[in-house]
């Protein structure tokens, strides 16, 4: 499988992290009103993990080409990634109004690590889908158990 794989920097990778990074940094500096995710967490091993795993993600989807893969266009795949980004957004938008529920957290949870799955099944980068897989799973319990039950 690994002879399959060049070391080759993918800037879609790399620009789609900067995509779902976009509302991150607003809310960095602008604190939404009713602004739960400012709480303090109580999966911080989960947490940890999460942000390991999303770190060996985003280097893997940048780093790591398969050959047999063709160039970047428009795909099913990459519409649907697409369309999990503006789901995303929508879901920051929807937070910044006020609105903080099980589908808005749910949202800002699961879209952007489908938006990454479905790049990475496009791009045919087997190596980024374990720790994508990994992080979603460590993203979505930590949005679960700090913000719905």
């Amino acid at each position: 499988m690994l002879k399959n794989y060049k070391l080759n920097f993918e800037i879609w990778g790399l620009l789609l992290f900067l995509i779902v990074m976009i509302p991150n940094f607003i809310w960095f500096a602008i604190p939404a009103p009713n602004d739960i995710l400012r709480a303090k967490s109580i999966t911080e091993i989960i947490d940890a993990a999460a942000s390991i795993c999303q770190i060996l993600m985003i280097a893997a989807l940048c780093i790591f080409r398969n050959i047999k893969c063709r160039k970047m266009c428009v795909t099913p795949f990459i519409i649907i990634a697409a369309g999990c980004c503006l789901l995303y957004f929508l879901s920051w938008i929807l937070y910044y109004g006020g609105i903080v529920n099980a589908i808005v957290i749910l949202g800002l949870t699961i879209s952007p690590c489908l938006a990454f799955l479905f790049f990475a099944i496009d791009r045919k980068n087997g190596i980024a889908l374990i720790p994508i897989s990994i992080f979603t799973i460590c993203h979505l319990i930590y949005g679960v158990v700090n913000f719905i039950i």
